[in-house]
């Protein structure tokens, strides 16, 4: 089963571009505020109707511009799971489950058991503001799945919760969604998040989405700056190609990629646990000064200026544990280095 995605969409100054397909997984559609994650999620839902484009589920058409297909979101058959998971506040859990389940003659048991299956028995007479925000999520999933879509839709699920909450739900959603055989689209600003839950990931950056790629590709190999972003790299210099070398102006130094770097490459990234303390003999050596320690909850973050680097250049961020910051003689100076493999070229 497949979900096929192909649309564009303007919204006052906004401009949505998306193309993407997603399989028999979890795919991960990760991104800023504000670049069109949910503005998509309301296109395949039915919610919005897009400018121009294709969506097609499992082989049904649900929205064709050409051929003027527009299924109203009642006939998609897809779930979404709303931010804020816009149960009914007039119905108890039961009614909510029960109002989803298609077949009249089965509503009754199928609602027992979804009920029993989510563990929401207990709660099943309350109404939503009764209930914890855990149960609110396993109600509108037992309401989701009490339709049978062919695909969920998932929006920022965590969004509202605190860290520990969060981690308690993640595990009963994988664990929902383990046996689900369509596509779920699993809505992210959380590149931790999409990592745990996700093998794939699509990338919207300003409305456009990106290829997409494996999580594993995300990290060492983003390929656009905004990609590299997401993925939690927080250094970035401007380089002029070299074969396999770049030149950093702004610092004023070269350094090894251990391969041929692109003519297109115009950005060069560098993750901060990636920065490390040089010792003797190795390639990428850089001499710095030491700008700024900061102390982190589990280590330090440290912002150093490369020695004949301009004053306005970038500095160059480096996390380190506490207890090898605290072994040094010298906190003013510092040789770092970073393996070529680990300079990420960037268009």
């Amino acid at each position: 089963m497949s979900l096929i995605v192909d649309i564009q969409k303007q919204l006052g100054d906004f401009s949505l571009q998306a193309a993407f397909q997603a399989e028999t997984e979890l795919l991960a559609l990760l991104g800023a505020s504000g670049c069109g994650k949910s503005v998509t999620l309301k296109c395949i839902a039915g919610i919005l109707k897009p400018d121009a484009g294709h969506i097609e589920l499992d082989g049904r058409v649900l929205f064709d511009s050409a051929a003027r297909v527009c299924l109203p979101p009642q006939q998609r058959n897809v779930g979404y799971l709303f931010q804020q998971y816009a149960l009914f506040p007039n119905m108890t859990v039961r009614q909510n489950v029960a109002v989803a389940v298609r077949d009249r003659s089965r509503r009754d048991a199928e609602t027992e058991e979804l009920l029993r299956r989510f563990r929401l028995s207990d709660t099943a007479d309350k109404r939503p503001r009764q209930l914890s925000g855990g149960q609110q999520q396993r109600a509108a999933l037992a309401r989701i799945l009490a339709s049978r879509p062919a695909a969920i839709l998932l929006d920022e699920p965590f969004s509202a919760l605190d860290s520990y909450l969060k981690y308690q739900l993640e595990l009963e959603l994988l664990d929902t969604l383990e046996h689900f055989t369509g596509p779920v689209l699993w809505v992210t600003h959380d590149r931790g998040e999409a990592w745990r839950n996700c093998r794939r990931v699509c990338v919207l950056d300003g409305g456009r989405s990106e290829p997409v790629v494996s999580m594993e590709e995300l990290f060492r190999a983003p390929g656009t700056e905004s990609a590299a972003r997401l993925s939690g790299c927080k250094n970035y210099v401007t380089i002029r190609p070299d074969g396999d070398r770049i030149t950093v102006p702004d610092w004023n130094l070269s350094l090894s990629c251990g391969r041929p770097v692109p003519p297109d490459a115009v950005r060069a990234g560098i993750c901060s646990h990636h920065v490390r303390m040089a010792a003797g003999g190795e390639i990428n050596q850089i001499p710095c000064t030491v700008a700024r320690v900061i102390d982190d909850v589990f280590g330090k973050i440290v912002l150093l200026r490369p020695v004949g680097a301009g004053p306005d250049a970038p500095l160059l961020r480096m996390e380190l544990s506490k207890e090898l910051w605290n072994a040094r003689p010298d906190t003013r100076s510092l040789t770092v280095t970073v393996a070529p493999e680990h300079i990420l070229l960037l268009k």
